[in-house]
């Protein structure tokens, strides 16, 4: 284990040149970070993500390459010599234009893989900039040189060995001299063709690093103070929780916790390297430190949301005693990639949760996944809901724990409830128009 640390700074983080400034002194007062992962400027991600999905006419497209242009052009114009990084990033915005303009390529998950790296890549550009200015000998790195994946373009799959084996070759001969400043959420195929990891997988590109290059410690950079018992936005009564284990902290990321990639603590748990998550902005008042083992794992640690969740039930009377038919169900839904969270089982029905973000490549996979699954039963789709979940320790051995719970939702219609199935969470699916209001109650309950 080297005393190696990986700084991660995500959007907000990074959206102009003071915020850059900002983490820039951070990676600077610790010498152990070595290597940085960034997220592209806030707002470009939503713009190129438009850029991707939707049918645009060539006028529409101009204004919103302009858009990105004037996000990164506003950072450019602060730092002291410009120069160098002018011809560098135009080469970029060029690139960027080109392919926002390319309707055939955009057509394919492979074409707009290629368009949404691009905020990433203009982001590390100008943040190795920042550091330069500031004295640190910074070196900007293509990740994709490093991070492969499967050609899953959208979501692509990690090769572990395969990043290990390129992360000690090229950039750990390096650590000694320079910072590495790299791009998160971008990696490439056996062919070089890049892919993404997903949005918000910036996180997991960090702990990928630091698995790949047996890093002591993994700092996620982001805009607020450490995790929080649940969202502040929904309750001002939220607090920031000193510690988590892995367990509880992989629980969150996966049920709606934004401020961790859900499959961030994967890579973590591997080689049991530290998490840290704290706030750019402020530094000083520390943050949340998430380790394999805590010293107090009380009953509720936390409570989460996951916003566009669809429930999806297949019917079909020759399910009655009939051994088979959920196999063929799953098998459909594994063919497509989708994970699925809640489900619950009746005589001759099944119902399951999935997640339908607006906008995404995964909206129409779902869409055919539902035309597979009317092939061989009935299937009817329901939408607009949200999933909340408490999370926290040894929920199903101690009296009292669940009853609680549903104390505070006594007033609450509850569509599905999932429970038992793992002693770190109880989830309930209920109507987005009444998500707020559960999330409050139940913080009220369990942590006021």
């Amino acid at each position: 284990m080297n005393m190696l640390n990986i700084a991660k700074f995500g959007g907000t983080s990074v959206a102009n040149f003071a915020a850059m400034q900002n983490c820039a002194r951070i990676v600077m007062a610790n010498d152990a970070t070595r290597v940085v992962v960034v997220s592209a400027s806030a707002g470009v991600t939503n713009y190129l993500v438009e850029l991707a999905n939707d049918d645009l006419t060539e006028s529409q497209i101009d204004m919103l390459v302009k858009q990105i242009e004037k996000i990164e052009l506003a950072i450019l114009e602060q730092l002291s010599d410009p120069a160098e990084t002018r011809i560098e990033l135009q080469c970029l915005l060029s690139e960027l234009s080109e392919l926002a303009h390319n309707k055939v390529d955009l057509l394919s998950a492979e074409g707009k893989d290629g368009l949404l790296s691009m905020g990433e890549r203009m982001s590390s550009l100008l943040f190795t900039a920042v550091l330069k200015q500031l004295g640190s000998p910074a070196v900007n790195f293509d990740a994709r040189r490093v991070i492969k994946t499967d050609s899953q373009f959208g979501q692509g799959t990690p090769d572990i060995s395969a990043i290990e084996q390129q992360a000690q070759l090229l950039m750990t001969p390096a650590l000694a001299e320079q910072v590495l400043v790299t791009q998160g959420f971008i990696g490439s195929d056996a062919n070089n063709k890049t892919t993404t990891l997903g949005r918000g997988g910036s996180d997991y590109t960090a702990a990928l690093l630091a698995e790949a290059l047996d890093a002591q410690t993994c700092e996620i950079w982001t805009d607020v103070i450490g995790v929080y018992t649940t969202d502040p936005r929904i309750t001002d009564k939220a607090r920031p929780l000193p510690e988590l284990s892995f367990d509880e902290a992989a629980e969150m990321a996966t049920f709606g916790a934004k401020v961790l990639h859900p499959a961030t603590m994967v890579p973590a748990l591997r080689k049991n390297i530290r998490v840290f998550v704290g706030s750019s902005r402020e530094p000083e008042k520390g943050g949340t430190w998430i380790a394999k083992d805590c010293g107090d794992e009380p009953y509720y640690r936390a409570v989460t949301r996951r916003k566009d969740q669809v429930m999806v039930t297949v019917k079909t009377p020759s399910m009655l005693y009939a051994p088979g038919f959920l196999s063929q169900v799953f098998g459909i839904i594994a063919k497509h990639n989708i994970s699925v969270d809640l489900v619950t089982t009746s005589e001759i029905s099944v119902s399951l949760t999935i997640d339908n973000p607006p906008n995404s490549v995964r909206n129409k996979i779902n869409q055919k996944t539902i035309e597979d699954l009317r092939q061989i039963c009935e299937v009817t789709v329901e939408e607009g809901y949200d999933l909340v979940t408490v999370v926290g320790n040894n929920m199903h051995s101690q009296a009292g724990v669940s009853s609680r719970i549903f104390n505070a939702l006594q007033n609450h219609n509850l569509r599905m409830i999932c429970y038992g199935a793992n002693p770190h969470n109880m989830s309930f699916l209920v109507n987005e128009n009444n998500s707020s209001q559960v999330v409050t109650d139940l913080h009220q309950e369990l942590f006021e």
